[in-house]
């Protein structure tokens, strides 16, 4: 089978949506007839990602992408890439984009894709000028929703020929839905997820927990999340102190059971400053949420404003509290967006389509003729 390296910056003690989604790809693969490994340049030893992998994780340490030792790791990583006889190198994230494609395209044959999952949140000044001064390295980038592509092709200058939309799936039939009426809690519930990050947006949401607790006194508010930045969750605390929220609001930490969190939710809620697209979305439309998102990002590719849910202003409490309400209010409307929501996963979203996508792009760049259905 042809080889795929996946290539991450790091696998972190509390995973991200990139790391998450390479694993998955990992595993996936060889159902649809490649190999696949991954290589990362820094794992924490308590990280979830190295817990029963779906495929071998190397490890090859960089600590800088400039001082000797990263010379050294030039000719191991072109070693590895020879001995393994790897064909496509996948990258996710800054250094091993720009790092790894680098040394990708300048000692090996092997095609490389970047994989495009934010709008450069990220990124310092040395990355957007990398970016620019090397938009003709990949033989292909994967960005995660059209919003992603735009900013690929208008900012990074990237070619719009060697660009595609693959989003994100996953597989409808893990999500098994309890009806609402069936839930044993009584009060409603307004669930989000998301580690504890500014960017995330959760100052936000507590300042819309003020002004929706004021109409509906009965509904709590869940926020799931590990705290990745503490002296912003300090901040958070503060704030729900200063407006007297500490009873409407849970936060619930780090969620072991997503599942089981989102069918005990009512409605998700996602109000981020920045996305590139968003798991979390797909997944509560999966469990028969309606979603509430910021206008960032890939959000509103998934969210059709007024069908399975809706899309506010970033940056905007009233507005952001203002939806969940007109949701509260309308129990009807609620459950027939949340059955919305479930439909546009299996039509657009689901791990298949994915998937076909992805090996149709790799089958391009190996020569190959793909015959799978579209």
């Amino acid at each position: 089978m042809p080889h795929v390296l996946l290539v991450i910056d790091q696998f972190p003690r509390t995973l991200g949506g990139g790391e998450r989604v390479a694993l998955r790809l990992a595993g996936l693969l060889p159902k649809y007839g490649f190999q696949a490994s991954i290589l990362t340049f820094s794992a924490h030893p308590e990280s979830e990602g190295l817990k029963s992998p779906p495929c071998a994780i190397f490890l090859l340490p960089l600590h800088r992408t400039y001082d000797l030792d990263a010379i050294r790791a030039v000719f191991e990583l072109r070693r590895f890439l020879e001995e393994e006889r790897v064909q496509i190198v996948q990258t996710f994230f800054e250094s091993s984009d720009l790092w790894g494609g680098c040394v990708t395209k300048l000692m090996s044959s092997a095609k490389l894709i970047w994989s495009r999952r934010d709008m450069g949140i990220l990124r310092g000044r040395k990355h957007w000028i990398a970016y620019r001064l090397m938009a003709g390295l990949p033989d292909r980038v994967f960005a995660v929703s059209d919003q992603v592509r735009r900013h690929c092709i208008e900012v990074d200058h990237v070619e719009p020929d060697r660009t595609e939309t693959i989003y994100n799936g996953l597989n409808l039939s893990d999500w098994s839905v309890i009806p609402h009426e069936s839930r044993e809690h009584d009060e409603l519930v307004v669930a989000t997820i998301g580690n504890i990050r500014r960017v995330k947006g959760h100052d936000i949401l507590v300042r819309a927990v003020a002004l929706v607790a004021s109409h509906f006194p009965s509904v709590i508010f869940r926020v799931g999340g590990d705290v990745l930045e503490p002296e912003y969750f300090v901040e958070l605390q503060e704030l729900v102190r200063e407006l007297g929220v500490a009873d409407r609001i849970q936060f619930t930490g780090g969620v072991t059971d997503l599942r089981r969190y989102l069918t005990e939710a009512d409605i998700f809620v996602l109000p981020s400053r920045s996305e590139g697209f968003s798991n979390a979305i797909i997944e509560a439309m999966a469990a028969s949420l309606p979603v509430v998102a910021t206008d960032v990002g890939g959000n509103a590719e998934a969210v059709e404003n007024g069908v399975n849910g809706y899309i506010v202003p970033p940056e905007d409490p009233s507005a952001l509290a203002a939806a969940i309400m007109r949701l509260l209010a309308d129990r009807q409307r609620l459950l027939e967006m949340g059955a919305s929501g479930r439909r546009t996963v299996a039509k657009r979203f689901t791990t298949e389509a994915m998937m076909l996508r992805t090996v149709e792009a790799y089958d391009g760049l190996l020569g190959k003729h793909s015959s799978r259905p579209s």
